[in-house]
């Protein structure tokens, strides 16, 4: 169990209840943030309140998008090379989702400065793999982490954690 704390741009379109009292994640890496990007598709940029991993996935269809959260970070673990039992389980783990606001400001801000780095990235260099531009963003130093970049940190947690 997981909380995604969204924007308000973002609840309006995912339109599910809020939490009422939010509960610890049960997840390795926590609780995740997200935010709309009205480009040309519509994106969701979301990042990881613990590590400031950033995720950028298709908004569309965005009653689905908390549930696509799931094998995203599936995906992006086994991309850099987590073994098999740890991506299982924290996919199991993020299988149930709670929705809230955001109450993070560092993570808001981090969010903010990656959606501005991420349109310069597409519209400079012509970026639109979102795999790839979203480890192009996670290779960046974050003051918000001690100007760690949030790939390094990701790992420096789940090394820590599963070793």
């Amino acid at each position: 169990m997981f909380t995604l704390h969204c924007t308000a741009k973002l609840r309006e379109r995912i339109k599910r209840p809020l939490i009422k009292q939010k509960l610890p994640s049960t997840t390795l890496l926590g609780d995740w943030y997200g935010t709309a990007l009205y480009w040309k598709p519509q994106l969701a940029l979301l990042v990881n309140e613990r590590t400031l991993m950033p995720i950028l996935l298709p908004l569309a269809p965005v009653n689905t998008l908390p549930e696509r959260l799931g094998p995203a970070v599936a995906a992006l673990l086994h991309r850099y090379g987590m073994a098999l039992p740890l991506i299982e389980r924290e996919l199991a783990a993020m299988a149930e989702i709670e929705i809230a606001k955001t109450s993070n400001r560092r993570v808001v801000g981090t969010m903010n400065e990656f959606a501005f780095q991420a349109s310069v990235y597409r519209e400079r260099m012509g970026a639109t793999d979102l795999a790839g531009l979203s480890m192009r963003l996670a290779e960046t130093p974050c003051g918000a982490i001690g100007y760690n970049s949030p790939d390094r940190l990701m790992l420096e947690v789940v090394s820590r954690t599963h070793h």
